[in-house]
């Protein structure tokens, strides 16, 4: 299937990664190889539910044109993964990209195992034939520290040596990230406890509210700071979050986090476990956007989840993200923009690229229901507030649909949408990722409220050939 290819379906997005149907969740290894970035993901080839776990596979020359690819990791019958190939990431091993996993075998009691999988043919670009080892690296939590939740390696570099990250949690609600030297990626050594959910910097951005740190991932800044990046796991819903500070030597030639500032990563209610690509002069992330409505509606879909956008993170010098969409996303904008400045009304296409600058107090009305309700991004620079008000469309979740507001300078936003995933961007200090189900009697128009407001939008088209 084509990035662009269309479903039955309004709601589906049209341009983000996702399988052509059936069930996909955690991003996982998103890695770059001749020329080309390939995004693996959690999959679920024969139902929109969450089970049967595999690694879907896509890859793109520029992040606009996405083509999908055979299966890459299936359960082994008898093997360490066979209950699931689970999440993780993938390096270039001396040659061989090399899948870095959580398995986990038929007689699991929550604990995953790091398994591999090796290219069979690192010389094409495509890499769509992989092998797993039989046997796993690590088989299990290090004894001693009570780990009633293991899983999601990351592998990073540091010192000139290779290390890997372990998501974990505590039997005393604890969250913590496992440490383990790696540079040998057949030889394992546990290296300590990188950070838990006591350190005073963690425990203000956080508070209490995982019991296990998921899918944590590690990359630098141009200017030496590092930036850890955290899926909160407390059973439903679920949370992101990040601390950028200092990778320090530790005794024994070990590592420790020092963070020194932190917060919420998106503060939408429908972003998770997003994935983490370090390249030579940027960083780019990929989140998972779960669906939040009825069953009966993703049953007769016949899809359900979706990848966000690729965005570029950084961190600013106050310690806080820097966060904005990658700059490749501009080659899918129409030629000509369906409204700017001083129009402020238009119909609102099923995918576009918004941009409204505000230099007062600013409503943004996207949606109007057929009872009058209305869903409003509302900029309140004097403030410092961007309020996303979306009531009038409920979401199944638990978490419900009350008001986002993020306090950020608010003089500017830029909202994607794309079939019923909306990622608004508070200028580069915030993002809200949520998902929005337009009804049939549903009125898609665009009108901004506030004077001196400029606003600037395109409908997104399907890439041309490249």
């Amino acid at each position: 299937m084509s990035l662009a290819a269309r479903s039955t379906d309004p709601g589906a997005p049209r341009f983000r990664v996702r399988p052509p149907a059936n069930w996909i969740n955690d991003p996982n290894g998103p890695f770059r190889w001749r020329g080309r970035h390939h995004l693996f993901y959690q999959h679920n080839p024969d139902a929109p539910v969450h089970t049967n776990v595999h690694w879907g596979h896509a890859s793109s020359p520029d992040l606009v044109h996405w083509e999908h690819h055979p299966i890459a990791l299936t359960p082994t019958p008898g093997g360490p993964d066979e209950a699931g190939c689970w999440s993780g990431c993938v390096v270039d091993d001396d040659g061989v990209p090399t899948a870095v996993y959580t398995g986990v075998d038929r007689h699991h009691t929550g604990l995953g195992s790091i398994c591999l999988a090796r290219s069979l043919m690192p010389q094409d670009e495509t890499l769509t034939d992989w092998r797993p080892l039989p046997e796993p690296v690590v088989t299990g939590p290090p004894p001693g520290l009570d780990v009633v939740m293991f899983r999601d390696p990351f592998v990073f570099s540091s010192g000139g040596r290779r290390w890997a990250l372990v998501g974990a949690g505590h039997a005393d609600g604890t969250p913590s990230a496992l440490l383990y030297d790696c540079d040998d990626l057949a030889d394992w050594r546990f290296a300590g406890v990188l950070l838990d959910g006591h350190d005073p910097v963690a425990a203000d951005a956080f508070g209490d509210k995982a019991v296990g740190w998921e899918c944590p991932q590690l990359f630098e800044t141009g200017r030496g700071e590092w930036v850890l990046v955290l899926s909160l796991w407390d059973g439903n819903p679920c949370e992101t979050g990040y601390l950028t500070g200092r990778l320090r030597p530790h005794a024994q030639g070990e590592l420790r986090f020092e963070p020194r500032a932190g917060g919420r990563l998106d503060h939408g209610r429908d972003f998770y476990a997003p994935a983490v690509l370090q390249e030579r002069d940027r960083a780019l992330m990929w989140g998972w956007s779960w669906e939040a409505r009825e069953r009966e509606d993703i049953d007769r879909a016949g899809w359900a989840g979706v990848l966000t956008a690729p965005r570029v993170v950084d961190v600013h010098a106050d310690g806080s993200l820097c966060v904005a969409p990658a700059p490749e996303l501009e080659s899918l904008r129409a030629a000509e923009p369906f409204v700017s400045a001083p129009d402020l009304r238009a119909a609102l296409p099923e995918a576009y690229d918004l941009t409204v600058t505000a230099p007062g107090r600013t409503a943004v009305s996207l949606l109007r229901s057929a009872s009058g309700a209305e869903l409003t991004v509302v900029l309140d620079p004097d403030e410092g507030t961007v309020t996303l008000d979306r009531g009038g469309w409920p979401r199944t979740r638990p978490d419900g649909c009350a008001p986002i507001v993020v306090r950020a300078p608010a003089g500017e936003v830029r909202i994607l949408v794309d079939g019923s995933l909306f990622e608004l961007f508070v200028g580069d200090r915030a993002m809200v990722t949520e998902r929005v189900y337009r009804r049939a009697d549903d009125v898609a128009e665009l009108f901004v409220t506030g004077a001196g407001a400029t606003v600037t939008g395109w409908a997104l088209v399907p890439p041309t050939p490249g």
